[in-house]
């Protein structure tokens, strides 16, 4: 009898009790994460964008700079996670594009005071590429007659000083 009366009380608390659940996140680009950094600090966010520049490996983390095209975030990761990532965008490289789900931290105590977001769940949205060079005709014909006028007026002068002795 005394463990019904127990568990009746607790059982009504549990209905009573305002409940916060914060486990869906919420979708955000980096615009969201600059203006609202103050209401989002500690909150779960998806992020998406092109993974850019290198993966800096720190043990059992990684570093990664993801862009969505406007600004670029730090995100850290297990070391597990950023070995999943095949491209990162730089010259003639398109970096894979990932969806980042994580705890965004305005001022990261952890990490220098830095904006970033310390990721859960990293997602490939779809795979980079390296980006094929293709000359230009035109750039080919004028950089083919500029140097022919340079190699004429070279002559030029070079006949001009040689009638002048």
């Amino acid at each position: 009898m005394q463990s019904f009366k127990v568990t009746s009380i607790v059982i009504l608390f549990l209905f009573i009790l305002p409940v916060t659940a914060r486990a869906e996140s919420r979708v955000v680009t980096s615009t969201d994460l600059i203006e609202n950094a103050a209401s989002l600090d500690g909150d779960t966010v998806t992020y998406s964008g092109e993974v850019i520049g290198d993966i800096l490996f720190r043990c059992d983390y990684a570093w990664i700079n993801v862009s969505d095209g406007t600004n670029s975030i730090g995100i850290y990761i297990p070391d597990s996670e950023a070995k999943k990532i095949e491209y990162v965008g730089r010259y003639r490289v398109t970096g894979d594009t990932v969806s980042i789900t994580g705890t965004f931290h305005r001022a990261c105590a952890e990490h220098g005071g830095d904006l970033d977001i310390h990721a859960t769940a990293v997602e490939i949205i779809e795979k980079g590429h390296p980006e094929e060079d293709n000359p230009s005709t035109s750039l080919l014909v004028t950089s083919g007659i500029l140097t022919l006028c340079a190699l004429a007026g070279a002559i030029f002068i070079l006949k001009k000083k040689a009638c002048v002795v």
